[in-house]
């Protein structure tokens, strides 16, 4: 049987990695993406990918300074994500 606090290393281990990979997958989306669409959604991706890194960053150190990190990046990236969408469709982003 595995010690509990050696399991939850191993989980928080895979998570990492699990998270880690499915940015790089969205960073080879991003430069290899046939269309500027699949680039914004590449570039989205990557900003929740960041934010779950965050997150899994605050609960291996155990202080909630990460999560309060976690939504303000969450909050930026909507709105750049947006303003990117708005950007490729009308050519301008302020009306």
């Amino acid at each position: 049987m595995i010690a509990p606090d050696r399991l939850y290393d191993l989980c928080l281990l895979i998570a990492f990695v699990a998270v880690a990979l499915a940015q790089l997958l969205a960073m080879i989306r991003l430069v290899m993406g046939p269309d500027v669409s699949d680039r914004i959604l590449a570039l989205d991706t990557m900003v929740v990918d960041a934010i779950g890194l965050i997150v899994l960053l605050g609960i291996a150190q155990g202080t909630q300074i990460y999560f309060e990190a976690a939504l303000i990046f969450a909050m930026l990236g909507f709105v750049s994500s947006v303003a990117y969408a708005r950007f490729i469709l009308r050519g301008d982003i302020i009306e």
